[in-house]
Formats: structure tokens, sequence, C-alpha cells
């Protein structure tokens, strides 16, 4: 046999990118996916996190307000469309806020005690993100690998930016180390992080801990909740663990408030 032909399979374990890749080491990979970033947190100090989720399609208000400076309003679809991204890119404006302020909290910006996490893409985590880093704090950005989206936005702390392959592994992640959940509009990932989170506090999976939904008129627009407690597929109390806030000021304040009434503050 030519020794060319052995080689082909004399390859240590880390550089056998096809057994690595097999669905016979799916294990390790997930256990990877889940080790780097943790032990990166660790490092860092990271104890505690504020979670924001929301629509990686919002945009700022001045990048909406060029969007519609560009589009012809004789395009009545088009228009009405930019005309709605100048209207939701209040939510960003919100979400950005709402970085400062966890980012102020604390001993400061660079206190690690509660730190602000999100997806970290563009649109609203964007903005949570921004917010964060435009008052010196530090944020945490658990971005996917996605056909699109799935570039990290500028604002993460840069070695606070991970990468994941496994949506469960990100939503792990996500889950270990929350102290609250504020969640703007968004669509179909949106809704998948919120439910899951709902699902795991019902169940006791997971602690009860504030969440925090911005928007009353477009959450109530998206979901019943109400009909699904006259329907009886879930409890009022289910339907309890869900707040609503219109502002960031609002949001955090909640939260505060939240902790504060079970003897336990935020900021101990």
């Amino acid at each position: 046999m030519a020794i060319e032909e052995v080689k082909k399979h004399y390859t240590i374990t880390e550089e056998d990118k096809a057994f690595f890749y097999s669905d016979a080491a799916r294990g390790i990979r997930l256990q990877v996916d889940y080790l780097k970033a943790e032990t990166k947190m660790k490092a860092e100090g990271i104890e505690h996190t504020i979670v924001v989720f929301g629509s990686a399609r919002i945009l700022s208000t001045e990048e909406a307000q060029k969007y519609l400076d560009l589009v012809d309003k004789e395009d009545t679809e088009a228009y009405a469309k930019a005309i709605k991204k100048l209207e939701q890119s209040r939510y960003y404006e919100e979400a950005r806020e709402f970085g400062k302020l966890v980012a102020q909290s604390g001993k400061g910006p660079q206190d690690c005690t509660v730190t602000l996490m999100t997806g970290g893409g563009p649109g609203i985590m964007e903005a949570a993100n921004r917010g964060a880093y435009e008052v010196g704090g530090k944020s945490i950005g658990l971005n996917i690998t996605l056909p699109y989206e799935q570039d990290p936005n500028s604002y993460i702390t840069p070695e606070l930016s991970f990468s994941f392959y496994y949506f469960g592994i990100r939503k792990l992640h996500f889950m270990q180390r929350a102290k609250a959940l504020v969640i703007f509009p968004g669509g179909f990932g949106t809704l998948d992080e919120l439910f899951d989170i709902l699902t795991l506090i019902q169940t006791n999976k997971s602690p009860y801990i504030p969440i925090v939904l911005i928007s009353k008129q477009y959450w109530n627009s998206m979901i019943n909740f109400d009909f699904m407690v006259e329907e009886s597929v879930i409890s009022a109390e289910d339907a309890a663990l869900l707040s609503y806030a219109e502002s960031a000021k609002e949001a955090w304040e909640h939260i505060l408030a939240w902790y504060e009434k079970r003897g336990e503050p935020l900021f101990p």
C-alpha cells in the first residue's frame, strides 16, 4: 500500500474535520459550542445578565429617515413600508436607551455584576449594545450562524462577542445568568425566544424572573394571551409572568421594583 494512502487517514483528532463534523461527533460539537462562551464569560467576570430580544430588521431613526428620503412617493407600497420603518425606529431608540441604563447601573460601566446581553446582530440587538457602548459599558453579543443577519454588530465588547452554531446552546447561555428579559417587537426569532423562556419558567426548569414586553399594543395585536387563558390552555398565573412597558425607563424601573419587592435587590 502506498504511503500517501496511509497518510490520508493519519490525522490527529483535532485536525480531523471529517470526524469532527460527522454525526458521531455531534455531542462533542455541542460541548464545544457551550464551553467556549462559558469559559470566556467566567474569565471576564460576568455574573448576571439583562437580556434584550427584538427584531433584527428595525432601523435607527437616522437610518429609517435616510431610507424614507430615497423612496419614490409615487410607489405607494414602498412609501408605506418606509413610513412604517420610521415609526418602528422608536423601538431602536428605546433599546439604545435601555442599553445605557443597564450599563450605567451597579458600580459603573465596567462593573460586570449585571451585564447587558443581546443576540449580537443588527436592529434591536445593535441598539441595546450601542447604548451600552456609548456610555463606556460592557455588553455581550451571542451571535448565531445564519444565511442572513449573522454578522456581529460593532458595538459589542470585543472579548464578549460569541458565535454559536446551535440555537439550543445559544438559548442556554441567554437563560443561564439572566436576571430579567426585555423583549421588543420582533418576528419569528423573537417569538421563539419568548415562548421558549415562558415554557421553561412555567415548567420550573428556570427560575421566575421579570419578563417585560415593550409596546403593549404591539404584543396584544400579535398574541392574545387573554384568549389563551379563556380557552384554559394556559392559566392566569402563566399570563401573569408577563409585564408591559412603553419605554426603556419604565422597563428598567419595573425590573428594579420587581427585585426590591421580593427583598432581593438587583444590586445588593
